[in-house]
């Protein structure tokens, strides 16, 4: 079947305020260093007031995955929910700056859009306070089963399965993708997660998802076990494709007895790891939607990896096209 986009992603629509910040606005404003708070909206309000001199992006997990597919020239459909308020409405702006479509309708009442504030302090480090806001309440009714069916392969990011309402979207457009013969892609996104959901993703393995995306702590969580290879195990008697990161040491991609170790894009230098996980999903999925072989996917995977790890922020700021082609992947 011929498709409209490669991917499409369903996961928290978050807008991120990234501001310089020294010690002493942090100890002032009673900000945890190096740590990432959840906070309410009254807290949100209050820290938006004195982060003026924000930057602000569209954010999220499976967005940051998505800015990375459009950077290798990818196309795709975003889902995730926002307020009709300011945050929402440069959120839509700035995913729509980057060729993809979002078309989930903007909430009139209910919560304010989700926002993670970041103080990133003159050592590099990053504090983040996040608010979750409308992003909880993606509801079925927010799935365009028409854009699931036109979409090589759907993106889940394992965080909406937190709340009910999204949990139900997710399940409606994992049936939706199963009915048009798409594939089902899923990404755990931390181990906590994993730990709060762990029989039910289980499920998931067996029932929906097609492609697994997890790092080595999120991938030992899953299965319970201590040792990767006890990792690899479980995943070879599995149906389905697993592409799982392990920082310096590369990845590995399995389906079935085909196993690929792929070792890690040299940097000069590791800036700010966030959104190494979600470029590198970014990247596999370009591949694996434009036909290439399971390793190349994890090649691409690597090296948009290894280009977000180089400066701070989730998303590339090099072209990834270019990046590919440089190095002969496409």
């Amino acid at each position: 079947m011929t498709s409209t986009y490669d991917v499409a992603g369903l996961g928290n629509a978050i807008v991120d305020v990234l501001a310089p910040a020294d010690d002493a606005f942090l100890l002032k404003h009673n900000i945890a260093k190096g740590v990432m708070t959840l906070i309410d909206e009254f807290r949100a309000d209050q820290l938006l007031k004195v982060l003026e001199k924000g930057v602000e992006a569209a954010g999220g997990s499976a967005a940051n995955t998505m800015a990375g597919l459009a950077s290798l020239g990818g196309s795709g459909v975003y889902v995730g929910k926002v307020k009709r308020d300011r945050l929402g409405e440069s959120f839509s702006r700035s995913m729509k700056d980057t060729g993809l479509r979002f078309a989930v309708p903007m909430a009139d009442g209910g919560a304010s859009t989700a926002c993670c504030l970041i103080a990133v302090s003159p050592d590099g480090q990053r504090s983040m306070s996040t608010y979750l806001g409308a992003s909880r309440e993606l509801t079925p009714a927010d799935i365009d089963e028409a854009d699931i069916a036109a979409s090589s392969v759907i993106y889940v990011e394992g965080y909406l399965w937190d709340a009910p309402e999204p949990k139900a979207a997710i399940k409606k457009a994992m049936a939706a993708a199963k009915k048009a013969e798409r594939k089902v892609a899923f990404t755990l996104s931390d181990p906590f997660c994993v730990s709060r959901w762990r029989d039910e993703f289980r499920a998931l393995l067996t029932s929906d998802i097609d492609i697994l995306f997890a790092n080595e702590e999120e991938s030992k969580a899953l299965f319970e076990v201590e040792n990767f290879d006890d990792v690899l195990q479980a995943l070879q008697v599995w149906n389905g494709t697993a592409a799982i990161t392990r920082s310096e040491k590369g990845c590995v991609v399995v389906r079935g007895s085909e196993v690929h170790v792929i070792d890690a894009v040299a940097v000069k230098q590791v800036v700010d790891t966030t959104g190494a996980g979600d470029q590198f999903a970014a990247a596999f999925l370009f591949g694996f939607t434009h036909g290439k072989s399971l390793s190349d996917c994890g090649r691409l995977g690597c090296l948009a990896a290894a280009e977000v790890i180089s400066h701070y922020g989730a998303r590339p700021e090099t072209s990834l096209k270019d990046l590919a082609r440089k190095a002969g992947l496409l």
